[in-house]
Formats: C-alpha cells, structure tokens, sequence
C-alpha cells in the first residue's frame, strides 16, 4: 500500500501531466485548472514576474499564437512534498511546428514549480523558468541538453 507521501507525489505528477497535455492541446481551459488564481510566474519572457492567472493564461496564448503546433516535455522531474506545500525542478522544452510552417526541437530551459494543497488538489502557486546565462557574452545559453 503506498504511503501518504507516495500518494501526494503522485498526484503532483497528475497535475504536471496535465500541463503536457493542455499545450499539447493548446488548451487554456485545461491549463488554468492547474494553477492558483494568484499564481507568480518568472518565465522566459520579459516583464521580470507575471502575476495572475490571467497573465501566465496570456503567456501560454503567445506560445500558442508562435507555434502551429506544440509539444511539450518534462525531464528529471525530482519533488519534495509537504503537506500543504510542495516543490519540484526539472528541465522542460516547447518544441513544435513554428507558425511558418519551420520545424523546432526548441531549447532545454530550467523549471521550478511550487504547490500549495487547496483541498485533495495541489496547485501550482509559483513557477520559475529560466535558461543559463553567458556571463562573457551576455546572452543566454540555449543549446545545453540535460
């Protein structure tokens, strides 16, 4: 029988997999359902934070209006659970069909997910994506592979 903790893990997992899935979908329906209403998200993208679900929701439509099609995977995912909070780090990648008809494999970024427990249902409360920067040249490091 698995333990508390193993059954909280794994439905941390459920809600990551429904992230692959909602872009695989281009699905923002899906998507918010994974995340708090004041959700704190550092992507990739300037500005520094976007605050609330409508701002990471508009993140998710830039991808979706970029690429035609979009695929999305999760490497190395390793979580720590509590039990109202949780948090795991991986590596992820967007990789797809540009809207020019281009195929990408996309870029290895690293991403941080923190949870907080609403109920049975574990939310993403804070995500934080970023990729490693080239201190001499100033540009970020986008073809390193995990």
């Amino acid at each position: 029988m698995p333990t508390q903790h193993e059954v909280e893990e794994a439905r941390i997992r459920e809600q990551i997999d429904k992230i692959v899935e909602g872009i695989r979908a281009k699905d923002l329906k899906a998507l918010e359902q994974v995340y708090t209403p004041d959700v704190v998200s550092f992507d990739v993208e300037p500005p520094l934070q976007h605050v609330g679900i409508a701002a990471k929701l508009k993140n998710w439509t830039n991808v979706f209006t970029f690429f035609q099609d979009v695929s999305y995977e999760i490497r190395d995912l390793t979580l720590t659970v509590g039990d109202e909070v949780a948090f795991g780090h991986g590596f992820g990648r967007l990789s797809g069909t540009l809207g020019n008809g281009t195929a990408t494999s996309g870029m290895w970024v690293r991403a941080t997910f923190c949870f907080r427990k609403t109920g049975d249902t574990w939310l993403i409360a804070h995500d934080q994506v970023s990729v490693p920067l080239d201190i001499p040249t100033g540009k970020g490091a986008t073809d390193l592979q995990p």
